[in-house]
């Protein structure tokens, strides 16, 4: 196989990395389809261009994107206007933004934010007119109504998980631990200015203000404790076994805490459709219309999807406007939110503004072109989404929050764990269990050592991990919901090139230390009377093992390593 040019193998410093897979992303593809082996190469620069005829034949951006409602702030109406879209996308189309960051193959910034989000930035701008600021506006809110300590995965538009050591601190999640997932910039409406409209395949179709839905005379209020799960949770294990799509938004590279509880404050939206006089044939699905802009392959439009009437009709669908106590936080959705039972939290649209009712699910791109669980065969170059099942319920799913991955842990027989589970759809986790051993060996959670169960929240644990061996040990983490399903053992059995909703088994390495074992209990006294720091695990520190005279009296008792004949 003849090497081109492209690939310099005379003293390049990443060589190395390169032929062990550690930076994938510089890789050519080997073309063998035909006689000879062609490599393709990545580009080396990204393709630079901007059509200023024709996007000087669409117009000022702030006429055409111009604030559409006093007292909203960062919200376009896309859905009503086609001609609107079809502008927006030909000016975006017409000329060239960033690339998301290959977080895929390539390193993940060690930075918080870890990624920015250049590209839905630049888009934004670009937009113009109401957008031109909503990237700094929707930052300034992250940064007032989020905890200091949480993780930013995305800039924007915002996504965000709290450390690990305060996913499960709590059972109810507090607000501004809860985690966020947001598709768009954050818009800021004043309440007083907003309304819903309800309507499409209505008797009645209405508008209400939120005065109209707080009224416990018209609608029964409900409180109830919800956990809401991204169906991206734990997708970085996917992302460590194999790469998949990298668009930066959709695949944020999320760990075990896109996932939170909370008390919520609301009405059921069966109520507020009959109150329209209930649906008329042939309505089967109900569409939320949320007020942030999306973009999609450069179609722009509003956050809209769309859930099935039976769930409506069950009483798991909530209009939201409280949230722990207080009103939904700008972030979450303020003033009115979307709440589906025992969904991922992609259908839980936030910033509501309309709902119409449908025949069929939503074409939208959210639900129609995201949010698609695939098999394994199907990937970025034979992908169509009819292929891809439309994810709604969550399985079930666990995951371990303390110790963490890679860590030593030093016990005497039982190693300290705990952790979350959770399972969509109204089951609830009915047993944890964890392996010390890969997965051998269960233990069961004490069911004292467990949350109160529910139909649509998670159960946080804790477990004393029985643990006799020392060295590298894998902890393994699984859950049994009240039809016990369960979750796949390996990540390989849920790995999709969507890489959504990482539901196996949860596995971590520790390295266990053993104090019970006088030899080791010796050893780190040794360590403690020389001032010697323990971590890290692989640094090398020179405190012999035993002395010369221990070596010699072993070797006077016991027959020497090779035998005589």
């Amino acid at each position: 196989m003849e090497l081109k040019e492209e690939i310099d193998t005379a003293n390049r410093q990443d060589e190395w990395m390169i032929e062990q897979g550690m930076a994938g992303h510089k890789l050519p593809i080997l073309d063998q389809s035909g006689r000879d082996t062609i490599h393709l190469y990545p580009p080396k620069a990204d393709r630079i261009f901007k059509d200023e005829e024709a996007i000087s034949s669409i117009g000022e951006g702030k006429k055409l994107i111009k604030r559409e409602r006093p007292g909203w702030k960062g919200y376009v109406e896309w859905e009503d206007y086609p001609e609107k879209k079809a502008k927006a996308q030909k000016l975006l189309s017409s000329q060239s933004f960033p690339s998301s960051p290959d977080f895929m193959f390539g390193p993940i910034p060690q930075t918080n934010p870890v990624i920015a989000g250049d590209d839905f930035v630049a888009w934004h701008e670009a937009l113009g007119g109401e957008l031109a600021t909503v990237a700094e506006d929707s930052w300034k809110i992250v940064q007032q109504e989020k905890h200091p300590d949480m993780l930013h995965l995305l800039k924007f538009p915002y996504n965000g998980e709290p450390p690990k050591r305060l996913v499960t601190s709590k059972s109810i999640t507090p607000n501004p631990l809860h985690f966020v997932r947001n598709h768009g910039g954050i818009p800021i409406i004043d309440k007083d200015k907003w309304d819903l409209s309800l309507d499409g395949l209505v008797q009645t179709p209405k508008r209400y203000s939120l005065e109209d839905l707080m009224d416990e005379t018209r609608f029964p209020r409900i409180e109830k404790n919800v956990t809401m799960q991204c169906s991206g949770t734990r997708r970085i294990e996917q992302i460590g076994l194999y790469a998949g799509q990298g668009d930066e938004v959709p695949q944020a590279p999320w760990a075990e805490g896109a996932i939170g509880t909370a008390q919520y404050v609301g009405i059921s939206l069966k109520k507020v459709i009959k109150d329209c006089g209930g649906l008329v044939k042939p309505a089967k699905h109900v569409e939320f219309y949320g007020a942030e802009t999306y973009v999609k392959d450069l179609e722009v439009g509003n956050y809209v999807v769309s859930v099935p009437w039976s769930k409506v009709k069950a009483n798991e669908v909530l209009l939201i406007w409280e949230m722990n106590g207080e009103p939904l936080p700008k972030i979450h959705g303020y003033p009115l939110r979307v709440v589906v039972l025992g969904y991922i939290g992609a259908r839980s649209v936030k910033w509501l503004y309309r709902i119409k009712a449908i025949e069929n699910p939503s074409r939208a791109p959210v639900q129609s072109r995201e949010y698609l669980y695939f098999n394994q065969q199907v990937g970025k170059y034979n992908l169509r989404p009819t292929d891809g099942i439309q994810i709604q319920e969550m399985p079930v799913s666990s995951a371990i929050m303390s110790p963490w991955n890679n860590q030593a842990v030093i016990h005497i027989g039982k190693i300290r764990c705990k952790g979350w589970a959770y399972s969509g759809g109204g089951r609830w986790p009915e047993r944890v269990e964890l392996s010390a051993d890969g997965g051998f060996t269960w233990y069961e959670v004490p069911s004292d050592r467990m949350s109160k169960k529910g139909r649509w929240v998670w159960r946080t644990w804790e477990m004393d991990l029985p643990c006799e061996v020392e060295g590298w040990i894998e902890i393994v983490c699984r859950c049994w919901d009240n039809s016990l399903n369960t979750q796949p053992l390996n990540i390989r059995a849920a790995w999709n090139w969507g890489l959504h909703v990482t539901s196996s088994a949860h596995r971590i390495k520790v390295y266990s230390i053993n104090k019970g074992r006088e030899v080791t209990r010796k050893r780190l006294e040794k360590y403690e009377q020389k001032g010697v720091p323990l971590a890290p695990l692989t640094r090398y520190e020179i405190i012999p093992v035993q002395t010369p005279a221990e070596y010699e009296h072993f070797w006077e008792t016991h027959d020497p390593r090779d035998v005589d004949d």
